[in-house]
């Protein structure tokens, strides 16, 4: 057989190689053919090495190594192998090697894709900029999958502002590079921004594919835009795309988070059951958890079990937030020791806080200040924490002022902790303890974490802060804030006057960010729904803190008093207000 021809039959074996074994016996048929100097043989061998999931990285040097001027092919491998590796900084070695000492190969389309890809994951910053330098040099700046991956580059490096600015100067954009800024801006808790994102691919008449609609979906249910999240589903199901797994999971979340159990529960049943995979199932448990129906999260649990589906740490995360908002704290402690003992998953540090707030909800604060003491994270704040919110809730003084000491050693301390003992100490009559408090928060210089609310009306999210008169509409909705709090008034509502702690210009109440006189800004954005949507329309709010006292019997109230579904997330939970009724039966 002539060697032109041996060469093509040993490049057909190799484009059905499967496994490096496999890979050894051809590359040893290579050398006793002599075929190892040819460049496409030892290209593909090199391919393989680098890319297959079969080949080997280590092998892929080597081989890499024997070449005399590697091709631009061979390089490509090579970087893209060690970027999709544990070792992308050795993706940009090669990288770097082929730009200082290659006298024949020169970077390509797919060379800077795959450099970029190693630098998203390093977080090197530095050496995108310098990355972007080169394809402007070489040429490549307006290649569109170059400026995609750059654009990405940027946003998964923190620099949003440097990808928006390369994402609109892009000569053409494929729907790859609105997918990224998608992405980007959701990941980035940017929201507001991915959904206007998708209101310029409509005016442009892009269309939506599979990623598109998971990471829309994605910043739909963060900030509760229910309106949009159902015109997704509506293209979705256009489209075909609803029969796709993770589109699907994507609905089932949307729907949860923002408040619409029934659709979500309907997503989850019209999905096969042998395509349903754990997300699927998390995304129910949570929802079921977060809505504070702890014994619907145990029922799919069981059937996730029944199915034959293995839980994961963010089943159990799902099916204990449930436990804790129902009260629910022997079976909440059961699952919480049957992640090790059953399952092999350790408790992290979210499991352990789900513990310690089972058992504070329920009053038992010594349990949950066990449970912190004898856990792996007890120099964790955030169970501290958790420890200080339940003592508010049971006026515990002890247990209140021990949270606060750990959180003062741990150097963590914050406004809203000094303002929820504050509280503690003025149910108590503690006048010492409350004034020293406010000298503390004035020592320390800590401030509250300022609140807001969403609402959506008419398929548009607008935010509200305390006190907000940037709204556009902002002296109407005092109008008619006015209006709200006198019908809720009559029907049974007493403000529920605040602790002042005499802050520069703030005051926090659960870690709200408020003064006495303040309008919370849930408060504006009910006021604003009841005015912009027709009687009878339920009206659905997202918040960043926990409901206080106040707006609570006000929503209540509100619901009552207009006749209203009013359905309110909070830091915490779901809160459906109903005639006067709260889901969470106050305990929250």
């Amino acid at each position: 057989m002539l060697d032109g021809a041996k060469a093509k039959a040993i490049l057909k074996v190799l484009q059905g190689c499967n496994s490096f074994t496999r890979l050894r016996k051809i590359q040893a048929q290579v050398i006793v053919c002599g075929l190892h100097c040819d460049p496409s043989i030892s290209t593909q061998l090199l391919r393989f090495c680098a890319v297959s999931v079969s080949g080997s990285l280590a092998h892929a040097q080597l081989l890499f190594d024997k070449m005399p001027d590697p091709p631009t092919q061979a390089w490509n491998s090579i970087v893209r192998g060690f970027s999709q590796s544990h070792s992308p900084l050795l993706a940009l070695a090669y990288y770097n090697r082929l730009l200082s000492d290659s006298l024949l190969a020169r970077p390509d389309t797919f060379t800077f894709t795959f450099a970029l890809k190693a630098v998203e994951k390093l977080k090197a910053l530095p050496k995108c900029r310098e990355i972007h330098g080169s394809i402007i040099t070489t040429g490549y700046g307006r290649d569109t999958v170059v400026c995609t991956a750059l654009t990405r580059c940027y946003a998964k490096n923190g620099s949003l502002e440097d990808a928006r600015f390369l994402f609109d100067k892009m000569p053409e954009r494929d729907l790859v590079a609105w997918n990224a800024m998608i992405s980007c801006y959701s990941q980035a808790g940017r929201h507001e921004e991915a959904m206007e994102m998708y209101e310029r691919m409509r005016n442009e008449n892009v269309g939506l594919d599979a990623f598109s609609i998971v990471g829309l979906l994605s910043s739909c249910a963060h900030v509760g835009a229910l309106g949009l999240g159902v015109q997704l589903h509506r293209i979705a199901c256009d489209t075909g795309l609803v029969r796709n797994v993770f589109v699907g999971n994507a609905l089932i979340d949307m729907y949860a988070k923002c408040g619409s159990l029934d659709d979500a529960l309907s997503i989850f049943t019209g999905i096969r059951r042998r395509r349903r995979d754990v997300f699927t199932w998390n995304s129910m448990i949570h929802g079921f958890g977060v809505h504070g129906l702890g014994n619907d999260a145990i029922s799919f649990f069981e059937q996730m079990l029944a199915a034959g589906m293995r839980p994961n740490s963010i089943t159990f995360l799902g099916l204990l937030c449930g436990c804790s908002h129902q009260g629910l704290v022997r079976e909440g402690v059961d699952y919480f020791h049957q992640m090790s003992s059953k399952f092999n998953l350790t408790p992290g540090i979210k499991h352990y806080g789900c513990l310690v707030d089972l058992y504070g909800r329920a009053g038992n604060l010594d349990k949950a200040l066990e449970t912190i003491e004898t856990s792996p994270s007890r120099d964790d704040p955030v169970l501290w924490r958790i420890l200080l919110g339940s003592s508010k809730i049971h006026k515990n003084v002890a247990s209140g002022e021990k949270a606060l000491r750990n959180l003062m050693r741990l150097g963590a301390v914050t406004a809203g902790d000094c303002v929820l003992l504050s509280t503690i100490y003025a149910g108590a009559n503690y006048l010492s303890g409350f004034a020293k408090m406010r000298k503390l928060i004035k020592t320390l210089g800590v401030k509250t974490t300022p609140g807001w609310s969403w609402i959506e009306i008419s398929n548009q999210v607008h935010k509200f802060v305390v006190d907000d008169k940037l709204h556009p509409d902002s002296m109407q909705v005092y109008e008619k804030l006015e209006e709200v709090t006198k019908r809720a008034t009559s029907a049974g509502y007493v403000k529920e006057e605040p602790v002042i702690l005499n802050l520069p210009g703030s005051w926090s109440e659960g870690g709200c960010s408020e003064t006495p006189s303040s309008c919370h800004s849930e408060k504006l954005a009910i006021a604003y729904g009841l005015a912009r949507t027709p009687e009878g329309t339920s009206l659905r709010i997202v918040k960043n803190l926990r409901v206080c006292k106040d707006c609570h019997s006000f929503t209540k109230f509100v619901s009552k008093a207009f006749n209203r579904s009013i359905v309110v997330r909070d830091r915490v939970r779901f809160h459906h207000f109903v005639d006067g009724v709260c889901s969470c039966g106050d305990y929250w």
